[in-house]
């Protein structure tokens, strides 16, 4: 069973793929620090919503996409 932290990463690491963007590299396109989405797609950690919001308008999809 998928939860949402699962779900985010999964969805992530697809859009960034798309993008043929490292991790290093969305980091910083997006002012995150090194760590933080090798940490997301792993579902290590919690993001707030504004994160959230910042990735969505990156990938120019609606927030909740990322969820889905």
């Amino acid at each position: 069973m998928y939860n949402s932290k699962t779900i985010l990463a999964r969805n992530i690491e697809q859009l960034r793929s798309l993008k043929k963007l490292t991790k290093e590299e969305l980091s910083l396109i997006l002012g995150f620090k090194n760590s933080y989405i090798s940490k997301l797609e792993k579902g290590r950690i919690n993001i707030t919503i504004e994160k959230l919001d910042k990735i969505a308008q990156f990938f120019e999809i609606k927030t909740y996409e990322l969820l889905k």
